[in-house]
């Protein structure tokens, strides 16, 4: 990833997972060579996704959720459920009346009695 065309934000939230991942990994007692061989990657490679590098794939962050046993994170994050802007966004488009065809409302008034 070009780093002169990262947005600021999108460089914090790296440095912030990156350090989150640093963080668990170091809760659960894994030194940084043996996290690096589970996950099939190279200990530089893990240094820069504990520091937030952008180049790195996301394959290889993937890999490292997986052996903390956080890979299921990974698998909700674009969940449409946590998607509050679509999810409000779609509410706007619902349409403010459904009709039902004609044959339909009377097969239904004959059915129901009303």
């Amino acid at each position: 990833m070009d780093a002169k065309n990262t947005p600021i934000p999108v460089k914090g939230a790296l440095k912030k997972f990156g350090q989150d991942l640093r963080d668990a990994r170091k809760r659960r007692r894994i030194p940084m060579q043996l996290a690096a061989e589970r996950a099939g990657i190279s200990r530089a490679t893990l240094d820069k996704i504990e520091k937030g590098d952008g180049g790195v794939s996301l394959g290889a962050y993937a890999k490292i959720l997986f052996i903390l046993r956080m890979i299921l994170r990974l698998a909700e994050l674009a969940d449409p459920k946590f998607d509050e802007l679509g999810l409000e966004l779609e509410t706007e488009h619902l349409p403010k009346r459904i009709r039902i065809p004609k044959k339909e409302r009377e097969h239904l008034r004959k059915a129901t009695g009303c």
